[in-house]
């Protein structure tokens, strides 16, 4: 909401009736003298100034606008707005994320499996105000891309710079696991969950994925599990971001479903397989759901001033102003 702190300023707007009334006075007007131009018996001058009435006009309507934005400025605007904030923790979901290169495979809605997974992983995190996310990403090795952390913009850059291929071409499903659990073990958060996005299965790393589970399951961290891709031919094509080197073919994808499972079952979570983003989407919201807790929270006004916004206008409006009245029409401001 738009508001203003010192709306004592605005007593400036009363310059604008006063400079009219100068005006009819014939005060702080220019100067003119009366001329007469013609031929002895000739064509009279004819001046058509319909259109340069007009412009004058235009010109004095910005010229005053500009003065109320910079009247406004001195007037101190904010905008104000309440913003939630929790004083209780919430949940903590670390996704997991496949960068291998099958995760290239084009068959989820028209794009990669990896692409629509980042796209869906953000719109969740956007819409469940107070839990906190963070990300691992696996390939031959894996890395922690965002620790838990409720700063949505953080989170969403740093989603953004996955790519595949990233931590080499295999699939070290323990290893993503066990660093997950790493990460999770010292939050102090009621709930924590790892959500495993994958496509294949383990062939790299050195923790088996089981292992790993059963370390979750032992901290009381819920493991899902999501197969994410159609089964069969299907078309692929990604750039390797060492060799920069471009691939392009069909991928033979039929990853075994039955590991997944056994992955999810010794974790004390679920098993799931999307091959649309519609899909993905409810697969992530009823995980979340299911994981949620009561948070107690408060409301705090937060203000942002906007006064440099109104100068900046009203300066800008000023300006075109006298470059009409000056340079187009030659008049006096």
């Amino acid at each position: 909401m738009l508001s203003f702190q010192n709306p004592v300023a605005f007593l400036l707007l009363l310059l604008i009736p006063v400079l009219i009334i100068l005006r009819k006075l014939k005060i702080f007007t220019s100067i003119t003298f009366p001329m007469v131009l013609s031929d002895w018996n000739g064509k009279a001058f004819k001046w058509n100034g319909k259109p340069r009435k007009l412009m004058s006009l235009f010109a004095k309507a910005i010229l005053f606008a500009g003065f109320i934005c910079v009247v406004a400025a001195f007037a101190d605007p904010v905008i104000s707005w309440q913003e939630k904030v929790y004083t209780s923790l919430g949940t903590d979901i670390v996704f997991v994320v496949d960068t291998s290169p099958s995760m290239a495979a084009k068959d989820v809605d028209g794009t990669t499996r990896l692409e629509a997974a980042k796209n869906t992983i953000k719109t969740v995190a956007q819409e469940h105000d107070g839990y906190r996310f963070g990300i691992v990403a696996l390939g031959s090795n894996s890395a922690v891309y965002v620790p838990p952390t409720g700063d949505f913009a953080t989170f969403s850059k740093k989603l953004g710079e996955i790519k595949v291929g990233i931590l080499g071409n295999g699939s070290a499903i323990g290893d993503g696991l066990s660093t997950a659990v790493c990460h999770l073990v010292s939050s102090s958060a009621p709930k924590k969950c790892i959500i495993l996005l994958t496509d294949g299965e383990n062939n790299a790393g050195e923790i088996h994925p089981e292992t790993a589970a059963k370390l979750a399951s032992e901290k009381n961290i819920a493991l899902y599990v999501v197969g994410i891709g159609s089964k069969g031919s299907v078309p692929i094509e990604y750039t390797d971001p060492v060799s920069g080197k471009l691939y392009s073919g069909y991928l033979d994808s039929n990853f075994n479903s039955a590991s997944l499972r056994k992955i999810a079952s010794v974790g004390n979570g679920g098993y799931f397989e999307v091959r649309s983003t519609s899909e993905l989407l409810e697969t992530f919201n009823s995980v979340a759901k299911k994981e949620s807790v009561t948070q107690s929270f408060t409301y705090r006004n937060v203000n942002e001033l906007i006064y440099d916004k109104f100068l900046f206008i009203g300066f800008l409006l000023l300006g075109f102003a006298w470059v009409i009245k000056r340079v187009l029409l030659n008049e006096l401001v």
